[in-house]
């Protein structure tokens, strides 16, 4: 491991991971499910450790590569599984707030889009205003700081906690 931090050569590299290979594909097919899809989580953490060897200090190889592997793996399902927006009346609305009630191929009622309205109303101004921006409006977090005169750290809590709150009011709604 010293001797690929010095120089870079991958076939060091190469011949340290390769030992670890079965079983960070025993672990990725415990996550995944799918040998393909393992096979290539494989690939992918050897590609991290390329540039994640050289700039952290590991001293325990085995147990720092199992913990790389399963944050991976983890990341990669956490990505697969969120699904980011729904194209409602040529606007944009964070889907995960109709997760537990809709698939994402079903219609989202009137009767939801006039709750989640109602729910807009209910946030503070800051995350009314951030949160219709953010998402109605597609801006990123720079560009709604920008339109906004908030602080970006401001901008990014405001949507997180006023999606939160959403989230709350639209369950609240339901039952």
């Amino acid at each position: 491991m010293q001797e690929y931090k010095k120089t870079g050569d991958l076939q060091l590299l190469g011949k340290l991971y390769e030992p670890y290979m079965p079983l960070i594909y025993g672990l990725c097919l415990k996550y995944y499910k799918d040998e393909t899809k393992s096979e290539d989580a494989v690939m992918q953490i050897f590609e991290a450790l390329i540039t994640k060897l050289r700039v952290h200090e590991v001293s325990n190889f085995k147990s720092w590569l199992y913990t790389l592997a399963r944050n991976h793996c983890l990341m990669d399902l956490r990505l697969a599984n969120r699904i980011n927006t729904v194209d409602i009346e040529e606007h944009i609305v964070e889907s995960d707030i109709f997760l537990h009630q809709y698939n994402s191929s079903d219609a989202i009622p009137e009767k939801r889009l006039t709750q989640m309205e109602a729910c807009l109303d209910e946030l503070s101004e800051e995350q009314q205003r951030c949160i219709r921006l953010f998402y109605l409006e597609q801006k990123c977090y720079r560009e709604v700081a920008e339109m906004t005169g908030y602080d970006l750290n401001k901008v990014k809590s405001y949507i997180q906690n006023g999606k939160r709150n959403l989230k709350i009011c639209m369950e609240r709604r339901v039952e």
